[in-house]
């Protein structure tokens, strides 16, 4: 059975076909008018709708890559339901290579919005309007912010037993179960509902190709689960993931230079020295030590120290290792395949 044409902005999407939407969003001070672009795929049959979101943050640019590929993927041919793609959601961060909004706020932070709110609350309005209202389930694609590198990993919040089967069904190497926080697109979306999972991965302002291939073929395994595409060749994940539900960042005891002897991916365990800060002439120097057990999430990418700052975040898991004293994950990130070949990357 085909389902019927869907009207969307204005326009009306025929079954098996896709179209693009400009979503009108501001004017700027120089009467330059500001858009949405919106990629709405809609498929022969009936099915879920979804959405898939990057660059809410502007600089955290990888999501926009992500999705450029996912809409190329040919298991999106014979697609049930309608996907609809955000693949820069703040322009004006992402056109000043910046996070924030042209007033500073953080959008991540300003949902669900308001119409007469400031320019982040009428984004977020915009947002929770006319995609977020549509859609069961989403999937917000984020990064580190500067000067950090985040493991890929999905966020998902505890209170959902379909956000855990969907996370599962992504394989990321870590599965987050973290708090809401008031003002995301995630507490946003919980409040009317609505499953969000979030992908974080990599570096602002950088694309990296493990995270990148991790995240299109995430996403359709995600899209595979809940029945809106058939196809599974390519997109079988050879990596159980890792769930924790805790975490903690190691802060730099002294102000220095850091010398750092782990990565994201790692398994550490508690009271490993992970890294070693020095004074400039190498006069004085502490050792780093992990404060628990577990997997490197997210770490620093500057040697460059100020006392307090964040050096490295780690996931709390127990976990065995192989013979050979190393976890899966790290064998993985050691040359080993994250994802079958196939023409959709």
């Amino acid at each position: 059975m085909n389902q019927p044409p869907l009207e969307f902005a204005g326009h009306i999407i025929a079954p098996g076909t896709r179209t693009k939407i400009e979503l009108p969003v501001a004017v700027m001070s120089d009467h330059t008018p500001v858009t949405m672009t919106v990629m709405v795929m809609h498929g022969k049959k009936p099915g879920p709708t979804v959405f898939i979101s990057g660059a809410i943050h502007g600089d955290e640019i990888i999501g926009v890559e992500i999705i450029r590929r996912l809409i190329r993927a040919k298991q999106l041919n014979t697609l049930a339901g309608t996907l609809i793609c955000v693949p820069i959601v703040n322009a004006f961060g992402f056109i000043n290579h910046t996070r924030y909004l042209p007033d500073r706020r953080d959008l991540n932070r300003s949902f669900p919005g308001a119409s007469k709110g400031s320019l982040a609350a009428r984004l977020a309005k915009l947002f929770m309007t006319e995609i977020v209202a549509r859609c069961e389930v989403g999937i917000d694609l984020h990064s580190a912010a500067e000067h950090r590198v985040n493991l890929p990993q999905i966020r998902i919040d505890g209170g959902s037993k379909q956000a855990m089967e969907l996370a599962k069904a992504f394989a990321p190497p870590v599965i987050m179960v973290s708090k809401l926080r008031e003002g995301s697109l995630r507490h946003a979306a919980r409040e009317q509902g609505k499953d969000v999972l979030v992908y974080e991965c990599g570096e602002a302002l950088r694309f990296d190709e493990t995270a990148l291939r991790i995240g299109v073929t995430g996403i359709l395994r995600v899209l595979r689960q809940i029945g809106m595409i058939r196809q599974a060749k390519g997109i079988r994940s050879p990596l159980t993931s890792d769930i924790s539900q805790s975490s903690e960042w190691v802060r730099a005891p002294m102000g220095g230079v850091l010398r750092a002897f782990k990565t994201i991916g790692a398994w550490v365990e508690e009271g490993e020295i992970i890294a070693a800060l020095s004074a400039p002439l190498g006069d004085e120097e502490v050792e780093v030590k992990s404060p628990t057990t577990g997997i490197i999430i997210g770490r620093t990418v500057l040697p460059i120290m100020n006392e307090g700052d964040a050096l490295f975040h780690i996931a709390e898991i127990i976990k065995p290792l192989t013979e050979d004293g190393h976890t899966e994950l790290e064998q993985a990130f050691d040359g080993h395949p994250l994802f079958d070949e196939d023409e959709i990357l």
